[in-house]
Formats: C-alpha cells, structure tokens, sequence
C-alpha cells in the first residue's frame, strides 16, 4: 500500500497509535483516539488497558468493530463494567497514564479551549464545555492531543483555557500545584508537534508527507518553532491499514 492509499485521518490515527507504549492505561476519546487505541493494542501495546468514559475497562479489543465506546460489542467480556464515577475516581487516584483530548483552540503552550470564542462574559460562540477534559488535562500522567490544524484553532493564546497545557511556560504546571501531566505530543491533518522541555512551547517534529512549511505557517496563529532534526511523518504501514481497516471496516471515522 502507497501513501496514495491512505487518508489523512488514517495518518493521524497510525500517529497515535505509535504514542502509547505497553503496559499503559489509556484513558481512550472518541473517533479517531478509540481507533488510536484499538490499533496501538494490535500492534505495539498489546498490554495496555483502556478506560472508556461510560464506565467500561477493557485489557483486549472489542470481539467486533465498534463505532462508539457505548457499542454492544465494546461491552461484551469486558474487564469491568462499572460507571464514569469510577473512571474519573482512578484518574484521580494517577492510574491514567496516557488520555486523548481535543479543543475548539490551542495555544503554544497546550491550552484548550472547548468553552468560548471571545470574551466569555459576552461570548461570540459558546462551546460544548470541559466535560471530564479539564480533569484528564490536570491528571493523566501525559495527553495527546489531535485536532484538525487551522489558523484559526491554533492561536497565541487561547480565549479560555477549559483544559491547561503549560499555561504560560516553563514551570507553570507545578506552581499551579499539578504534580504531573500536560500535553506531550499535538497530532494534527498536518505534523506531528511536541513541547520543548525547558520553555514547554509547541514545537513541530515532523510534517506530513506532502505538505509544506508555508502551509504549517499559514494554519498558525504564531511563529511557530521547528524542531532542530525537523522530519517526514511515517506513513501508514501496510499492517496499520490493514489493522486500521478491520476496525473501522465502513470508513466512518477515517474517509
């Protein structure tokens, strides 16, 4: 299989899969982090447990594709069925070792916004809200986040910060009080981007095949910083696909 075979979202989600080392617990998203999940347990962390939000633990794939984490099939000889009350309590406890968040907004430090676009007090557009982002931001061990890379969407700095990254830089996170955590990897239709370790601004590793450094620039909201050995995203190999295939077998998420 070319890279003429696959789709942008399947990149993305070959990407992801290659974060999450064995043995992690993963707190798994929707959409493309649940194929994230699912490809990672086939592939390269054949130990890793997922914790879904509904209340649902699994140490293996669901026994038939699932398009949803609420899907018959993701139920059935699950680990533990239990609730989001305990999901979030074993967040809370530092179980979670790796979690999947999107946003409306990020800034170059990892902050997101899923709450509003403008002044909050008198919003142009009010957003969904935190659901339990905030709280995987605060409490996994590390996040990943994927969205789709737009001028608009990676900003200087976001209009407000439902879901902290580094907030201002540097040793933000542990003057706020938070032990561990923040986004380590930005997985977006363009690069891949990780945060340096000493200012903890975004930085892009790697593009996607085909696309430029003037796109990367023109999709960002500041001068964004390359990383010294700047590469080519992997493209998806031929057991991803055919791995990827299987579980989203319609294309529904990946087209």
């Amino acid at each position: 299989m070319d890279k003429e075979k696959y789709t942008p979202a399947e990149l993305m989600v070959a990407a992801a899969s290659r974060e999450i080392s064995d043995g992690e617990v993963v707190f798994v998203g929707m959409r493309l982090p649940l194929l994230g999940f699912l490809l990672a347990k086939k592939l390269y962390a054949p130990n890793a447990t997922g914790l879904y939000e509904l209340g649902i633990v699994r140490d293996d794939a669901a026994p038939e594709p699932i398009l949803t984490m609420g899907d018959l099939p993701n139920l059935s000889n699950a680990t533990w069925l239990s609730s989001t009350w305990d999901m979030m309590g074993l967040l809370q406890q530092g179980c979670v070792d790796v979690s999947f968040i999107g946003g409306a907004q990020v800034d170059r430090f990892g902050n997101l916004n899923t709450s509003y676009v403008g002044d909050f007090k008198e919003p142009s557009t009010r957003l969904p809200g935190s659901g339990g982002a905030c709280d995987l931001a605060c409490l996994a061990r590390r996040h990943i986040i994927i969205m789709a890379h737009r001028k608009h969407r990676f900003v200087e700095k976001v209009d407000f910060i439902t879901s902290p990254g580094f907030g201002t830089g540097g040793r933000w996170r542990e003057n706020q009080g938070l032990p561990w955590g923040g986004p380590s990897t930005v997985i977006t239709d363009k690069g891949v981007l990780k945060f340096d370790e000493k200012t903890k601004e975004m930085t892009l590793v790697s593009l996607h095949p085909g696309v430029t450094l003037k796109e990367i620039y023109d999709s960002t909201g500041w001068k964004l910083k390359l990383a010294p050995s700047l590469g080519e995203t992997k493209i998806p190999s031929k057991d991803e696909l055919l791995a990827l295939r299987i579980f989203d077998p319609h294309r529904f998420w990946t087209a």
